[in-house]
Parts: C-alpha cells; structure tokens; sequence
C-alpha cells in the first residue's frame, strides 16, 4: 500500500487485505472479502484506488420506481464495480445495516492472462459506472448474484489444483453475463418509465392547448 496525489493505492491482493484487518489471501490474484460492517472488516476513511477488478454485492442498494400507476421495488441490495486505477470511495463497499453482509470480489487483472476474459472483461461498460449508477437487483436476481458469489467463494477455499483457476475464471465469466443481463433490465425499465413520464407530459401540454 502506498500514497499517490493524497489517496491510497493498493497494488496487491494482499495489500488490501491488510488494509481491511484480514488475513492473508488464500490467492495471490484473486480473493472474495465477505463481513459486515465493522465487525469482518474495516476500510480506509479515505477514498482508494485498487490496482485491480472489483465486484460487490451490497445488501444498502436499494429503489422504488414508479411504472405506469404502479411500482417496481428494488430493496435486494445491489452491485457496484470497478476496473483498475478507478477512485473508490470509503463508503462504496460497505452496507448501512449492521446486519447486513457485503461480498466483494477482488482480482487482479495477471489472474485472467492466457484466458479470453484478460480481454472480453474490458467490454463490460459497468466497470466505469458511477456509484449512483448501480445494478439494482430484484428479489430472483439477489438469489442469482449471492449464489454466484457463494459458489465462486466456495472454489476459492477449496484445494487448489490444476484446474482451480478454469473453474473459477468460468464462473466470473458466469457472473458477469448475469450482470450484464440484469443491467440491461435495468435500462428497459428506467427507459419506460421516463417514457411514461414523457407521455404524461405531452398529455398535459394537449389538455392545455386545447
């Protein structure tokens, strides 16, 4: 770990392990960081840099969004990302309820060399998302995504053997079509309901002109 420009770079696996008071990872590239808030783990006050992958599950993200006379409630938690070299803030990573358990995914980008992903990952436009542009999740898509995390955590507490890395490499790939999936829902529906909001409006104009 060390200090750029005031913020504070972790180049390694293990670098952020030791920053979160965690034991040493299991993997030298890749590993899965699972607590709760102030009790498995503790982040930097300041705002970060990780020199690799990051996928969390957060249970805090939440949303209601109105559709038509009706809503669609997005209260399962949701997923933030983030590519190498990107500022993350102290507050990304962590839920608000106590109660509450975030997973985060953390590989570094040597993991996936001599794999398609080293370069089908770059594809993936969520990584360079914003905070307040997160994957929401609905009640079906929470069950998927912890269960993909679950699985992969599994992999990665098992004995490692000759086909450890294809495994686990595969079922990233897995997670991130079902992310690319559900953002792609998420789109659909924000676009209908500023279409609805859109319609509405022009309603409103024509009541009035005539």
């Amino acid at each position: 770990m060390k200090e750029e420009n005031n913020l504070l770079k972790f180049d390694s696996i293990a670098d952020a392990h030791r920053a979160f008071g965690l034991h040493a990872p299991k993997h030298p590239l890749v590993s899965m960081i699972t607590g709760r808030m102030g009790e498995h783990m503790v982040l930097p006050k300041e705002s970060h840099v990780l020199n690799f992958y990051k996928i969390s599950y957060n249970p805090s993200l939440s949303s209601r969004i109105k559709y038509g006379q009706g809503y669609y409630d997005f209260k399962e938690g949701g997923m933030l990302f983030a590519s190498p070299n990107q500022i993350i803030g102290s507050s990304d990573e962590l839920p608000t309820k106590m109660n509450s358990t975030a997973m985060t995914l953390i590989i570094h980008p040597d993991f996936f060399l001599g794999y398609p992903l080293a370069q089908e990952i770059k594809h993936y436009g969520f990584f360079s998302y914003s905070t307040n542009e997160g994957l929401l999740l609905s009640q079906d898509e929470k069950e998927t995504i912890v269960a993909l995390f679950n699985m992969i955590e599994n992999e990665l507490n098992s004995r490692i053997d000759d086909f450890s890395q294809d495994v686990v490499i595969s079922q990233i790939a897995l997670l991130l079509n079902f992310s690319n999936r559900f953002y792609k829902r998420q789109f659909i529906t924000r676009k209908a309901v500023n279409h609805d909001t859109i319609t509405k409006v022009e309603r409103y104009i024509d009541e009035y002109l005539s």
